[in-house]
């Protein structure tokens, strides 16, 4: 049950501007289990079947709950809504630049870093009309839809809605949650299914061959995508939305960071309250 809850939450870096299914694994230490089974479902099918299945309806249940309630923030709070998933996002920076160190990172994984977030600006932020939204979507459509869905929650720090929005699949996907418009969304789990065991497959391999330099190119595209996360609309003031905004971003930022580090933090804080008790 511990994974369904974890999942539940999982499930809104799905739908959330400027958050990562990903990355929420890492920071519940699920990432690297759900990716060596999902890679392995084939070969050890009962054993990752167990472990995935749980953590999987957790976060299509998120996916479900949270999809109405972001599309609302978005319509009617979205200044405020934008802010606190920059918060989040930012947050999370110290636990994945912490991952991308972990196995002997070098002065030239800088390069790579720089090339990456280079590269991703170019895509994710100076293309953004290289594809035109996607209204109505054919079968071949909705099952690349799945995919690329696939390739948000597997690959950390690939936001969702940049790259779906990139692709011109982000309107389209979050309306078929909202009305649960099954004509879209069965071929997308098809795709989605496809996409999550061939993406998690070639993932495995690159983080046992080449780990450093892998997370070095995702921290880059992490990067690239962060402004993103505001839009035109996003401009502070000395009115009550730009305060609500302001308070948001750094209540996102602090929780974000802390559950990046739960334990080591948590046990700061109970060292603070027992000296001082």
């Amino acid at each position: 049950m511990d994974r369904f809850w974890k999942g539940i939450i999982v499930g809104l870096g799905g739908v959330a501007p400027g958050l990562s299914g990903s990355v929420l694994l890492i920071i519940f230490g699920l990432y690297q289990r759900t990716l060596d089974a999902l890679a392995g479902i084939v070969t050890n099918f009962k054993r990752n079947l167990r472990f995935l299945l749980p953590l999987v309806g957790g976060m299509f249940l998120g996916v479900l709950l949270f999809s109405k309630l972001i599309d609302y923030l978005l319509a009617f709070h979205e200044v405020p809504t934008r802010f606190c998933f920059l918060g989040l996002i930012l947050g999370t920076l110290p636990m994945v630049w912490q991952e991308v160190k972990k196995e002997g990172f070098r002065p030239y994984h800088y390069a790579i870093i720089v090339l990456a977030a280079v590269f991703g600006t170019a895509f994710f932020t100076l293309n953004t009309d290289v594809f035109p939204q996607v209204t109505d979507p054919t079968l071949l459509q909705c099952i690349a839809l799945g995919v690329a869905v696939a390739a948000t929650a597997i690959i950390p720090g690939v936001d969702p809605a940049v790259f779906l929005s990139t692709l011109g699949f982000y309107e389209m996907y979050v309306g078929a949650l909202a009305d649960l418009n099954l004509q879209i969304l069965a071929p997308m789990v098809l795709g989605l299914a496809a996409g999550a065991v061939g993406i998690s497959f070639v993932m495995s391999v690159l983080f046992r061959r080449f780990y450093t330099v892998s997370y070095s190119v995702i921290f880059g595209i992490f990067l690239s995508m962060i402004p993103n996360m505001l839009t035109e609309q996003c401009v502070l003031g000395w009115d009550m939305d730009s305060m609500l905004s302001a308070l948001v971003l750094v209540l996102g930022f602090l929780l974000s960071f802390y559950l990046g580090d739960f334990q080591h933090h948590n046990q700061k804080i109970q060292s603070f309250f027992r000296e001082r008790g």
